[in-house]
């Protein structure tokens, strides 16, 4: 069966999205406008005394050294945010790697954004929280007493996968959507694009297992930030914006949600001549 979809040109891709589609330039333009938005929010949020509580990706990750950035020249206070990352590799007996494994998402968020950030801004570490097969319910459990996540910013993956919902052929989108945070075996799929990425192809020491925050969580966030990037994402922006809303592509299961946009560049805009 052939995907009409797949195949659109970039005018065709605009002309009628389920999803809401921006188009930027290039990938800094994608990361710099996450990062302006992550930065607005919270000044927002501080001007209100309210708390800020994002939903935050390890891929994409480009907006962080301009978040970083952003935070230090003006002096933005991130005592009153809370980063709910949304997901980590787990071990063969389902702990977290440590820290210092090189895939470790609480390492990159260590060295990337907690210690890059002056420390009189940077909030204190009880308010950078992972998911934590330990305690499952831990996530859920923090949202609700900040009351809600305002916004879920994240990528997706080349079977839909948003943060680690795995793409499922046997559940309902009603059962998908109910998904709380949880560990799971990791897809074939997304383990080889990932050893791809992050790994230069060495697919036997990419990990099984992983904890991830529900699709719940992220579908129920007051507003939901996507990335797209990669040469492969030109197929996922198309099926996520045109394709119909099933467990087999995760992501189209948030087409209805009332604040969601997806961002890519010209590149993914645009096939291959």
């Amino acid at each position: 069966m052939r995907h009409e979809y797949y195949y659109y040109n970039k005018e065709e891709l605009l002309k009628n999205p389920k999803i809401p589609l921006i188009v930027m330039e290039d990938n800094p333009a994608v990361f710099r406008s996450m990062a302006e938005e992550m930065v607005e929010e919270i000044k927002r949020k501080n001007a209100l005394g309210e708390k800020t509580v994002f939903i935050c990706p390890v891929g994409p990750v480009g907006q962080y050294p301009y978040f970083v950035e952003m935070v230090n020249e003006q002096n933005i206070s991130l005592k009153d945010v809370w980063f709910i990352n949304m997901d980590e590799y787990l071990t063969d007996d389902k702990k977290w790697v440590p820290k210092d494994h090189p895939l470790s998402f609480r390492g990159f968020m260590d060295r990337t954004v907690y210690t890059k950030i002056k420390p009189e801004l940077v909030m204190p570490e009880e308010q950078r929280v992972f998911p934590d097969p330990e305690n499952l319910g831990h996530i859920e459990d923090v949202i609700q007493q900040l009351g809600g996540v305002d916004i879920c910013f994240g990528g997706i993956g080349i079977n839909g996968h948003v943060a680690f919902n795995e793409a499922s052929d046997t559940m309902s989108p009603e059962e998908f959507l109910a998904q709380h945070t949880r560990v799971l075996e990791i897809s074939r799929e997304t383990r080889a694009v990932n050893s791809i990425g992050d790994l230069n192809g060495a697919l036997d020491d990419m990990p099984h297992y992983c904890i991830t925050i529900g699709i719940y969580e992220i579908a129920h966030a007051r507003k939901i930030r996507l990335g797209c990037f990669r040469d492969w994402h030109r197929s996922v922006v198309r099926h996520a914006a045109y394709g119909e809303k099933t467990a087999h592509f995760p992501v189209s299961l948030l087409q209805d949600h009332p604040d969601i946009n997806l961002k890519f560049t010209e590149f993914v805009a645009n096939l291959p001549e």
